[in-house]
Order: C-alpha cells, then structure tokens, then sequence
C-alpha cells in the first residue's frame, strides 16, 4: 500500500483521536484525494437573523451525530482497524464558526439635541432607566401610535409602572387610540397658549388637537388669500402705523421745534452791542467837556463830566434826572393809548414850594395850560421828585384812584410831604378852573412791597424807574440787582434823547 506520509499520518492520528474519546462529531472535515494546500480554506459566514445581533447556537445534524455513533460500535481495539473504520466512514462537509462581531464603539460626532418629548439635554434617560442612544442598547426604532402614546404616558407619569398597571394603561391607551383618531403636533415649552380650550388639550408640553392639523393649514391659507381681508388688514396696520407715527411726532415735537424766545419785559431788554459800545465811550472818555447830549425843548446840555454820574457807584445829579423825565413825557406823547395820561415835575419843584414855608404862588405859573398843553386836573398821575440833602424820594398825587403815595428807597415815610401836596393840588384846580376839591380827605400812604436799595448810592436810580414803571402803569418788579443794567439804559435813551 505504501508509506504514509507525514500528512496522512497527522490526519490518521486526529481521526483516532476522535473515535478514543467519542467526540459528537469530527473537529476537521475528511480526507481528501488531492493533496493539502497550504492556503488557508475560507468558509462563508452563516446567515444571521437581522432580529438578533447574538450569534446562534451551531447544532450537529441527526446525520452527523449518528454516523459518529457507529463508527464509535463497530470499531476493535487495534489501532489500525480503528483507524480504517473511521477513514472508509464518509463525514459530511462541515462549516467553521464565524469570527465573534467587532465591539461597537460609540460615535464621537455632533448629535442633534432633541428636545421633543424630553429626549434631549437632561431629559434623554429613558423612563426604564437606560439612555436610548447607549452602545450597548439597540439603536432606536421608528415609533408607532401605540408606542408613542406609551411614551407620552411614561413621560406624564415618571413614577415607574408596575408590569401588570403597564400592561393596563398599554390596552387602556390602545383601546382610545382605536376609539378617536387624534394627530399629535409637538409644540415649544414657551409658545403662548393661543388656542381655544374647546379645540385643544395641553398635556405636559404635547397638544393633543381635535381638529386635523391639515384644516387649520387650509383656514389660514384661506384667510391669507383673501382680498378683501388683505386690504382690511393693510388698513388696519396703517392707521395704528399712524397712531404711533403721531404720538412719536407729538414726544418728538417739543425736542425738535426751536423753543419760542421768552417775551422780555420792555423795561429789561438788553442793549444791543453797538449801545453797550457807544455807553462806554460816552462814560470812560478823556475829554470830561465835551457835549454828549443836548435838549432844546429843555435846553438841557449833557456833557461827558454830567453824564459820568450813571457810571456805578455815583449820586444822580439835577441835570440827568430833569432829562429824563422830559423824555418820559415825550414818549407818552409819542405812543398816549400805551402809557398813562402823567405830568413830571422837575427836581427843583418841590423846594421851590416850601422855599419860605408852603407858598403856592411861587409855582402857581409852572402850570399854566398855555405853557403845557393841559390841565394837572386831567391827568391820571403827578410825579414830584423829592430831594433831601443827599437822599432822592418820589412822592405821588394818584388823582385816578384818589390817593397820595410816598416812595423811599430807604423805607422811610414823611407824611408832611403828603399834606403840602394835598395842599397844593386843591389850590392848583381852584385857580385854574374855580372848581372845589376835597383832596384833603384822599389817602396818604407808603407803598407796600417797594424795592429798597443796597447800598447808598442808588437812590437816584430807584427814584427815576418808581416813575417808569409807574407811568407804564406797571408793578414794582425790579429790585437791586438791576441797577447795574438801569445805569447803562438810561445812559444810552439820554445819549439818544429817547426813552423806550
């Protein structure tokens, strides 16, 4: 028969092998006529149930294990008919296990962060307990009526179902599923509850509607399609457009609207530049001779040395004070419906009235008709200038509200003035028209509220504007602190033998 070979010899040895210790069934397939080839035999992989990822059982075939069974009965102690038993005995083919499945790794890439339902975030740990995208659990299927209804209960109720109350909310779920057909729409956790109550039934973050999504798509679209209901609504957003385009424009107003210059008081307006310029060439000149102004009505001459007396801190002097009240009174012939009806006398009235005691005589000419135009009886007041040594005072005879008024920047009332005054207005109208007055039983007062000097040197200053305010039948509204800017007026209405 020949020699065998080293070959034959190792496959005569395994199929003793496996006779001796009566293996189920042979670890290597028969022998084969050609000879061995040194490339490893492939065997193609048994099909897998796509179900299951576990490898199934491999089980020996009744062929298989019965033919091991008699080769086992029929062989003898000898190793050789043993070994020929087993050679003669034809095993079927025989297919090698498949390799265990490669160890599935978790997938380190961006995963979109669910939100629905809880899934992402915090709440991706599934109600059982495990995470639904673990490596070691199954991938996760498409959900269905019923499961996704499980899931809506399970994520409504956290506390972990017992298996037989599972089981009855799974049937209960299962048997109102079948009952109503509902569509379930996943809304935000923020949306505002815009829905009527009667459409819609808010479980957790899940609205369960009775009508089809589909019907209010069409409703909407409807409503969006309509003409009319597009113009409607262009109109309406125009006119609150226009609403709030005018309460912009009315808070907007007031910001953008150059404000309106506050009226100044006529007394208080400020001198132009090119006055301020002229006062102060007029008062800081060389030539204290030279002449400034000169008055012919009067025949009053202002020269630089007179008129420095306005400059601050200066006694007002006769000349200045006369012209002034000359002025005044041709500004009240110039605009009559805009000043009161007035006569001013001069600073040296009143002394010569009193020169040697009360004399009316002394003055009885200054007031002719002839020489004023007028009668003192017709106008409304009498502004005398009184002069005490180095103090100036104004004392009126109010003949339009019957009354004799004492005006002193220092606060002080003589009552003696009043009465020569009184004296003399019913004297004046019995000469000049034989008419009868009762003066004597008029009023004689101070003047409440008065502006007081500061200092002592504005006397004059306050005596000249209680006649202006007064003849623009004014209240008293300056005070102290405007003497400054009365100075320079004053200086600039003689400059120009004008006052406004």
């Amino acid at each position: 028969m020949g020699a065998l070979t080293d070959s034959r010899k190792r496959l005569s040895a395994d199929h003793c092998l496996s006779a001796d210790h009566r293996l189920p069934y042979p670890s290597f397939p028969p022998p084969s006529l050609t000879p061995p080839s040194k490339r490893a035999k492939l065997a193609p992989f048994p099909e897998l149930d796509p179900s299951t990822s576990a490898v199934p059982p491999i089980r020996p075939s009744p062929q298989i294990i019965h033919s091991a069974a008699a080769a086992s009965t029929s062989s003898t102690p000898g190793p050789s008919s043993s070994c020929i038993t087993t050679a003669s005995t034809p095993l079927p083919h025989r297919r090698r296990l498949p390799p265990p499945p490669p160890f599935q790794r978790p997938i380190h890439a961006p995963q979109r962060n669910l939100r629905v339902f809880r899934l992402g975030g915090a709440a991706r740990t599934h109600a059982a307990g495990h995470s639904w995208f673990s490596p070691s659990s199954p991938p996760p299927r498409s959900l269905g009526l019923q499961q996704f209804i499980e899931l809506v209960n399970s994520v409504s109720h956290p506390a972990p179902p017992t298996p037989a109350a599972t089981t009855d909310a799974t049937r209960q779920a299962e048997a109102e599923a079948e009952a109503v057909p509902l569509e379930v729409v996943a809304i935000e956790e923020d949306e505002e509850e815009t829905k009527q109550q009667d459409e819609e039934e808010v479980r957790g973050s899940v609205v369960v509607r009775r009508v089809p999504l589909y019907k209010e798509l069409y409703e909407a679209s409807r409503w969006k399609r309509d003409a009319k209901l597009k113009t409607l609504e262009f109109e309406v957003r125009f006119a609150e457009e226009g609403r709030l385009g005018l309460e912009r424009l009315a808070e907007a107003l007031p910001r953008i609207t150059p404000k309106k210059k506050e009226e100044v008081p006529e007394p208080f307006v400020p001198l132009t530049d090119e006055d301020e310029e002229m006062v102060r060439r007029a008062l800081h000149g060389k030539n204290s001779r030279e002449r400034l102004a000169v008055h012919e009505p009067s025949n009053i001459v202002i020269t630089r040395e007179i008129l420095q007396c306005l400059n601050n801190q200066e006694w007002l002097n006769d000349e200045v004070i006369n012209l002034y009240l000359d002025l005044l009174k041709e500004r009240e012939l110039r605009e009559p419906r805009k000043f009161l009806k007035c006569h001013f006398f001069n600073t040296f009235f009143y002394k010569k009235l009193i020169s040697s005691g009360y004399d009316y005589k002394a003055v009885r000419r200054w007031t002719t008709k002839r020489k004023l135009g007028y009668s003192l009886i017709d106008c409304d007041k009498i502004f005398v200038p009184i002069h005490k040594e180095v103090h100036w005072c104004l004392a009126v005879i109010n003949i339009r509200d019957k009354k004799f008024q004492y005006l002193d920047s220092l606060g002080g009332m003589d009552m003696k003035v009043l009465r020569n005054l009184a004296t003399y207005i019913v004297d004046e109208v019995k000469d000049k028209s034989g008419q009868q007055m009762d003066a004597l039983s008029w009023k004689q007062e101070g003047v409440k509220n008065l502006p007081l000097q500061e200092n002592g040197w504005d006397c004059g200053m306050f005596m000249l504007k209680y006649i202006d305010f007064y003849s623009r039948d004014m209240d008293l509204i300056f005070g102290q602190k405007q003497m400054h800017y009365f100075r320079r007026r004053t200086a600039k209405e003689i400059l120009s033998l004008r006052a406004e």
